[in-house]
């Protein structure tokens, strides 16, 4: 039988209890956090959030690094676009991207970290 976690004790001092409640985020911030990080959990978009972090690329850099086709590549592109993850900019007929910030290349970095301890 499989045993599942329970506790009939309360030990939650309330004024922890108060403090914690105080500063949780409010429903709809946790609900974008967590959209957030759903964007992490592809493999394709962590490879290019990757590439991104060591040089902007347009569609066709980016879809030759990752032996991918320029379609997939685009279409990921939207997505990482919409969460903010990722911007673009202009030169002649070419579009380049790259981190939106500094914060993209910190989540990955301390993801690997965590992973390899």
């Amino acid at each position: 039988m499989k045993q599942t976690e329970t506790c009939n004790c309360r030990h939650l001092n309330p004024e922890t209890a108060a403090h914690i409640r105080a500063v949780m985020p409010a429903e709809d911030a946790l609900y974008d956090l967590a959209d957030f990080f759903k964007i992490f959990a592809d493999s394709t978009r962590i490879k290019m959030l990757y590439t991104l972090s060591y040089s902007e690329m347009c569609v066709c850099d980016l879809a030759e690094m990752l032996s991918m086709n320029q379609s997939a590549i685009s279409h990921q592109l939207r997505t990482l676009k919409q969460m903010n993850l990722v911007r673009n900019r202009r030169e002649g007929k070419t579009i380049f991207y790259s981190l939106a910030d500094d914060h993209i290349k910190a989540i990955l970095n301390q993801g690997m970290e965590h992973i390899e301890e």
